[in-house]
């Protein structure tokens, strides 16, 4: 028995280890390749966002253009405004500080899920969630480069691990999990108004709790316990609306904002547009309800969809097994809740949906979580077995890691583009689906294209500046093309014409200048069409925005 327990604390101080090497790893690779993201749709909107936030309280709340920017006053602008303001402290300039925090804030999450899954299945079972969660291109890509989504899936799942500690502790609530508790509701709140599917988590667990108790011990048991830990959030209400409101202002200015940040996105509330959805250009308005799922399976790498299903089942079964604590089973309930609620609720309401499942990061973590669970209970269960079963089980491991691994590097900055095997990766998904939506490769094709003007000592002619015509988002064109370029929509008198490899932009016969493309599709060109006629970049009319949402 003694050599068992030896044994088994053994083995948890191994993945304790390894999941700070994990942790070490990451940051190292973030330190190395921040700068290689470019600038997505929304990179420069929300850049000036963040400055307006911080003019907001610098002029002690005179300055009240954040209040009303675009629609961006609608969302928090956390990590905006913590960004803007890094970027005075750091050496590096503003696009590359917001890689650089994104990439900070998203190690945090990669810490949180750890720290979840751990309480929940112990250190290998928050090992393997927090290697799922690192590995999983769509979260690893997003969170260099999303300044909105990324940030939400963080806060998303402080909420979930300070809900978890807090059914743990019910009904007592120490100050630790208070802290969390209100960090993740205000941050997600203050984020995105989505943040409230964390009380329907919430709830159902307490519901659990106070439903079994009160079956068990009577309600007159049942009821102060409950009475006690709802005291005891009260604190953390309060905290968490004050985080709120530093991060999303408008939101406090009058206290009905936020029902009215939920009605403003209950419907669609941009011009539609249509985007490639399995192989068909569909309204965004329109997209079937299969749409969020499908994505799902096709853009998860295979070992986290298995073992995250796994995890589920399991999961099921465990919350209805009246012999394990029911706090633990609460726990769970809401890591379930957290990777189910928001994909049924879109499938049941069918909203619109667009640009991949960008709005689903959040979703991701749990799902690791879940993920976690089901290896460490796999691996548990070919112990029983003998030595050479654990060995065989943790080589598939390791080769269910390699997979998605070899792609991250592989796809390297665009990861967030991945499509699994299940797809026939992204070659298989390249005419079906959308893949580089957020228009990434125009910093590499604008590097590019310089270095070949630098090399051939090509300058614009008459001391103008070279007119470039680009179909994709032009801020982040703009700014990665430099001073000595000015975009336009307009290929007529342009010398060159630069292009996402999307549905929406034509191949124009002209001189290819530059290709970036990853595993044989292309994500960017660069003509030059100097001298040619171009009536059109566009197979369908564009969207003239960059500030979409």
């Amino acid at each position: 028995m003694g050599e068992l327990a030896q044994r088994s604390g053994s083995i948890d101080q191994i993945a304790d280890r390894t999941a700070v090497v994990v942790l070490a790893i990451v940051a190292v690779i973030a330190a190395l390749t921040f700068r290689d993201y470019g600038l997505g749709w929304d990179d420069f909107t929300h850049a000036q966002y963040g400055d307006l936030l911080l003019s907001f309280y610098g002029s002690g709340f005179a300055d009240k253009r954040a209040l009303s920017f675009v629609n961006l006053y609608m969302y928090g602008g956390g990590f905006d405004m913590a960004a803007a303001l890094i970027a005075k402290l750091l050496p590096f300039d503003l696009f590359e500080t917001r890689r650089l925090v994104g990439a900070m804030v998203g190690t945090i999450g990669l810490v949180a899920t750890w720290r979840t899954a751990r309480r929940l299945g112990g250190p290998v079972a928050g090992t393997l969630a927090l290697m799922l969660l690192a590995t999983a291109p769509l979260f690893f890509g997003h969170m260099f480069m999303n300044p909105k989504d990324a940030p939400f899936a963080v806060a998303m799942i402080l909420l979930v691990l300070g809900l978890v500690r807090g059914c743990e502790e019910y009904p007592r609530l120490g100050v630790a999990t208070a802290a969390i508790l209100a960090a993740g509701f205000g941050l997600s709140v203050g984020t995105r108004i989505m943040g409230v599917f964390g009380i329907i988590y919430g709830v159902a667990a307490l519901a659990m709790i106070f439903g079994t108790e009160t079956y068990r011990d009577g309600v007159a048991a049942a009821a102060p316990r409950l009475g006690r830990f709802v005291l005891a959030l009260i604190p953390v209400v309060v905290v968490a609306y004050a985080l709120m409101a530093l991060v999303w202002p408008w939101s406090v200015i009058d206290p009905l904002n936020p029902y009215r940040a939920v009605t403003y996105f209950s419907v669609f509330f941009e011009k539609p547009w249509k985007e490639m959805f399995d192989g068909a250009l569909v309204s965004v308005p329109d997209m079937p309800r299969s749409y969020v799922p499908t994505l799902f399976v096709l853009q998860t790498p295979t070992l986290m969809l298995t073992l995250a299903a796994v995890g589920m089942v399991g999961a099921a079964v465990a919350l209805v097994r009246s012999s394990l604590a029911l706090q633990w089973r609460a726990a769970l309930l809401v890591v379930v809740f957290a990777a189910v609620a928001p994909i049924v609720v879109t499938v049941i309401e069918r909203p619109a949906v667009y640009n991949g499942i960008r709005h689903f990061v959040f979703v991701i973590p749990p799902l690791a979580v879940l993920g976690g669970l089901a290896g460490a209970w796999l691996i548990e269960r070919a112990s029983r077995l003998g030595g050479s079963v654990v060995a065989v089980a943790l080589g598939m491991l390791a080769i269910g890691f390699l997979s998605p691994i070899v792609e991250l590097v592989r796809l390297h900055p665009y990861q967030y583009t991945f499509f699994n095997r299940i797809a026939g990766g992204i070659k298989g998904a390249d005419e079906r689906y959308m893949l580089d939506y957020w228009g990434l490769a125009f910093k590499q094709a604008s590097e590019e294209l310089r270095a070949k003007l630098a090399e051939t000592h090509e300058q614009p002619p008459g001391r103008r500046r070279w007119r470039i015509a680009v179909c994709g988002p032009h801020a982040p064109a703009e700014v990665a093309l430099g001073s000595q370029f000015l975009p336009t929509w307009d290929p007529k008198g342009a010398d060159f014409a630069m292009v996402l490899g999307e549905f929406y932009c034509a191949a124009i016969d002209a001189p290819v200048l530059v290709e970036v493309e990853r595993e044989g599709v292309v994500y960017a060109r660069v003509y030059d069409i100097r001298g040619r006629t171009v009536s059109s970049m566009f197979t369908i009319p564009p969207v003239e925005r960059d500030d979409k949402k």
